[in-house]
């Protein structure tokens, strides 16, 4: 793996996100526990709305944000519902980032992006705050160990390599004959709009211009017509467009999609040609 990494450089960024919401103390807590073991260092929060227990969100998101921060940033990720149990902390170094998580899946598509990547079960329970508390890792395990990196700590010092970390994949739209192609709503985001899990390559006809003609059913309603933005199209038109995270979305000029179809995540999307 060639790294990149910033050597004894202290200032370095640590990017949060998690499930917590900012009602409670959990997210300030894991940033003092942080700034005890390294006053220097630049938190970051990337997100802590995610849905609750949602590890497939919690994927989505670190995916989407890791990337535009400066090579050495510490990505920090606490999607964890299966706190206490036989679960694996894990360390994952790609060489320009380093992730600290559970090993359930929510990097699932860090290691999708990814060509070189080490992962690590971290056992070094010395890096650890003590008493470890069964339903508080974030405090006493996540957050010193992202701690410790951002302040240089040799990688292997904190556990060994492994190779079975736990992945899932985004399961493909399905296609059925030539002119027909069921998808789901992997998330809905704040705007209402609702995120596919179908992408350019899997109907590269509907980047072209003009698009086939075409239809979607989703929710209650269908969608026959697709924008390159959402100013393209009229006030409370449900139409698609390609999203920012490379998903075809289904979306409404100032309004809600979701609510308009009265769609939500899970939801089936039915593409069809005609």
């Amino acid at each position: 793996m060639h790294t990149i990494w910033l050597g004894a450089t202290m200032e370095r960024v640590i990017t949060l996100t998690t499930d917590f919401g900012t009602q409670d103390h959990y997210v300030g807590t894991m940033k003092g526990v942080i700034l005890n073991i390294n006053r220097s260092a630049q938190i970051v929060d990337i997100c802590h709305s995610l849905p609750s227990f949602d590890v497939l969100e919690g994927a989505l998101t670190i995916a989407e944000a890791y990337s535009y921060f400066p090579p050495g940033t510490v990505h920090l990720v606490v999607v964890d519902p299966g706190v206490g149990s036989a679960r694996r902390p894990i360390l994952v170094d790609t060489g320009k980032y380093r992730f600290v998580a559970p090993d359930n899946g929510v990097l699932s598509f860090v290691y999708e992006r990814e060509e070189h990547f080490l992962v690590r079960h971290v056992t070094a329970e010395h890096y650890f705050l003590q008493p470890i508390s069964a339903t508080f890792h974030g405090r006493d395990i996540f957050a010193p160990v992202a701690g410790y990196i951002s302040k240089g700590v040799s990688l292997p010092m904190l556990g060994e390599e492994i190779d079975d970390y736990v992945r899932f994949a985004i399961r493909p739209p399905q296609p059925a004959g030539e002119k027909e192609l069921t998808g789901v709503v992997l998330k809905v985001d704040k705007f209402g709009n609702l995120v596919t899990n179908i992408r350019s390559q899997d109907v590269p006809a509907l980047s072209k211009e003009p698009p086939p003609g075409f239809r979607i059913e989703v929710g209650s309603g269908e969608v026959r017509s697709i924008k390159p933005t959402f100013a393209a199209g009229q006030p409370q038109e449900v139409f698609a467009l390609w999203g920012s995270m490379g998903f075809l979305e289904i979306a409404s000029n100032c309004g809600s999609a979701a609510q308009i179809l009265s769609a939500g995540k899970g939801a089936k999307v039915v593409l069809f040609f005609s």
